[in-house]
């Protein structure tokens, strides 16, 4: 059997739902990737740009770096509360799907360093670093080439028989691999995601505003959230999955057969209030392994008002009493959104 297919079967055994292999040669996408961050759409994700075009020479971010070993990790939970059911809920909390379970750094991670330690006990040594998006990284570019799926037009990874519910990890190794052919395209003239995105932060095919975005504003923006989007929120306190939920290619998603993935009862479409009522110590506890952890409480907190604001407007009296609790919060940015939150009871009245 030759090298490439032993790895890849190593990594099925160890869970993986795909594993790909791909070169090192990312120039074209080098140029998009400069282009985009000369628009400034990376927002406060300075690091985007602190790294730039290393993120596209993989032997320069890891010298000695010949192939690339692609992985996918689909992470849909089964007992997740159906994501538009919840949406339609404005009194209910939206979480994206990816983090109602454990974080996925933390399980990625693992798995791919057990690749290696595999791949070292029956290849011998060799050099190879592991990524989870944790370094300056183009994942959707490796796996594209790497044949796992192809970027759609609201730039994620897709693939015809896993939709787009998956994580992506990467093995950067010295050893000389066989590359996989990268798949065709299959968006065709849909352009769904584009028409669904709530702040229309997916401006054109492949071309993502991350400052619009609501992923960025919940997770990666550090200030106060724009004004004018905050009616466009909803109730999507942490994440956004519209333009996945509405993907013609997701009704091929597979749920995952892993615990660490289980959606966390506290996550699983609670009401705002219960949410907005956390203390620090509660926040610090019940997040404790996932990924929301990251983001901080008083970032919570922000992200929460902003959709007690939306639901009060829709006509929620009850948010304006969670609201209340909060008006004189020790956090300047938390005050600010409740402010605006309980105006947008006056501005509706």
């Amino acid at each position: 059997m030759d090298i490439e297919e032993r790895i890849k079967g190593w990594g099925r055994e160890l869970g993986f739902d795909a594993i790909g292999i791909a070169g090192i040669d990312l120039a074209e996408d080098e140029a998009r990737l400069m282009d985009w961050l000369a628009r400034g759409w990376h927002g406060e994700m300075e690091y985007m740009q602190r790294h730039g075009s290393r993120r596209a020479r993989p032997a320069e971010l890891v010298p000695g770096t010949v192939s690339i070993i692609t992985a996918r990790l689909n992470y849909s939970a089964a007992d997740a509360r159906p994501a538009q059911e919840v949406l339609d809920d404005p009194e209910r909390a939206f979480v994206a799907r990816y983090a109602m379970g454990r974080d996925y750094h933390k399980v990625l991670r693992a798995k791919l360093q057990a690749l290696a330690d595999r791949m070292t006990a029956e290849l011998g040594p060799f050099h190879y670093r592991v990524f989870t998006d944790s370094a300056p990284v183009m994942e959707v570019s490796l796996a594209a080439k790497s044949g796992l799926g192809w970027r759609g037009k609201h730039t994620l990874l897709l693939s015809r028989d896993a939709g787009s519910l998956f994580f992506l990890g990467e093995l950067f190794v010295s050893l000389d691999l066989a590359r996989d052919p990268a798949t065709t395209a299959h968006c065709g003239t849909c352009e769904r995601c584009i028409e669904i995105c709530p702040t229309r932060a997916i401006v054109g095919p492949y071309q993502l505003d991350a400052r619009r975005c609501i992923s960025y504003l919940t997770i990666e923006h550090h200030g106060a959230i724009p004004e004018e989007l905050r009616p466009l929120m909803g109730n999507r306190i942490y994440g956004c999955d519209d333009c996945q939920l509405v993907c013609p290619w997701n009704k091929f998603a597979q749920k995952s057969e892993l615990p660490d993935f289980d959606a966390r009862e506290r996550l699983n479409g609670q009401a705002l209030a219960s949410l907005f009522a956390w203390t620090e110590e509660d926040f610090l506890a019940r997040t404790e392994g996932g990924p929301i952890r990251r983001i901080g409480h008083a970032r919570w907190l922000r992200n929460i008002a902003v959709a007690l604001g939306n639901a009060l407007r829709g006509g929620d009296a009850a948010a304006a009493q969670a609201l209340r609790t909060r008006a004189d919060d020790p956090s300047a940015l938390v005050r600010e959104h409740v402010a605006w939150a309980l105006a947008q009871g006056v501005a509706r009245n």
